[in-house]
């Protein structure tokens, strides 16, 4: 149970680094910027529904949804 709930908190981690990387460069409040936050929300939702788990595990999700988000921004503002 901990190692599916660490998978999923993985998953959405990397789910959301493609959509930080272009969000980083989107224009704040934008219309594209409002998309790349929300689209892989029904997606992460999805995995969690699948995989039995209740809402109490949204906190965590979101945690691996945001670090993702930022890891992508990173990735794009200091490229090698």
């Amino acid at each position: 149970m901990l190692f599916t709930l660490f998978t999923l908190t993985l998953i959405a981690l990397v789910i959301n680094l493609p959509f930080g990387y272009l969000r980083s460069r989107a224009t704040k409040f934008s219309l594209k910027w409002f998309l790349y936050i929300h689209i892989p929300i029904p997606f992460i939702i999805l995995m969690r529904t699948w995989s039995g788990f209740s809402y109490k595990v949204i906190p965590i999700l979101f945690i691996g949804a945001m670090a993702g988000q930022l890891l992508g921004g990173y990735f794009n503002k200091h490229p090698k």
